[in-house]
């Protein structure tokens, strides 16, 4: 198996164009006992709140507020670790590659098991959308060895983005409650409809996608 040196990074997303030069500018000022290890570490820490805080929004639904931070926190430790690291050219790459994608899958898992465990969510509809999110991270790993280029975005959306897509619905959440209706499936909420369809199109992405990268394979070796 040959090795892998480095590989290009795609991240085509619709907030690009306001979140990178943000980012620039917060690398630029991060004080030198801030290290991307320590920012990896604040945004798994942002990760738990969340997770944590839907799970008590069984108490009370101001736990959503602290959820919504919990993700502001998650996006400033997840998008600064790795800028932070190329702006003062401390990269390590295969360790720096393992671990941000390591801690990636264990931030969506403790973030949906919360959102499953809260009363907006049944279970069963939350772990559909971790599945789907589940393939197509491992699509995305594996297509990176293959093409040595790792793509962060599908469709202009990207981690940033669904960031934003989720507090927006912390905030539906708090004040709707959860609207309910009957289909074949039961009585389910809204916030069931949407995770079935996130759930859905993720699958539908890793299916559409490996199947796209196999065609381009197979003319190439």
């Amino acid at each position: 198996m040959p090795k892998k040196t480095s590989h290009k990074r795609s991240n085509d997303i619709l907030l690009g164009p306001l979140e990178r030069p943000a980012i620039n500018w917060l690398a630029a000022r991060m004080p030198m006992w801030m290290t991307p290890d320590a920012l990896t570490t604040i945004g798994f820490l942002g990760a738990f709140v969340t997770g944590v805080s839907y799970w008590l929004a069984n108490l009370d639904k101001n736990f959503l507020w602290l959820a919504s931070l919990g993700f502001i926190i998650n996006w400033f430790g997840d998008s600064l670790d790795g800028s932070l690291a190329r702006y003062r050219k401390i990269e390590r790459p295969k360790f720096g590659y393992f671990i941000d994608h390591t801690m990636d899958a264990m931030e969506q898992l403790v973030i949906i098991l919360g959102l499953g465990l809260s009363p907006y969510v049944r279970f069963k509809f939350a772990m559909l959308a971790l599945a789907g999110y589940y393939l197509v991270s491992i699509y995305t790993y594996i297509a990176t060895y293959v093409s040595d280029v790792f793509k962060l975005s599908y469709g202009k959306v990207g981690p940033t983005e669904v960031r934003v897509i989720a507090i927006l619905m912390n905030v539906v959440m708090y004040v709707v409650g959860v609207p309910a209706m009957s289909l074949p499936l039961g009585m389910v909420s809204f916030y069931d409809i949407l995770c079935i369809a996130i759930g859905s199109s993720l699958i539908l992405i890793f299916v559409i996608s490996t199947w796209k990268q196999a065609l381009k394979l197979s003319t190439v070796d």
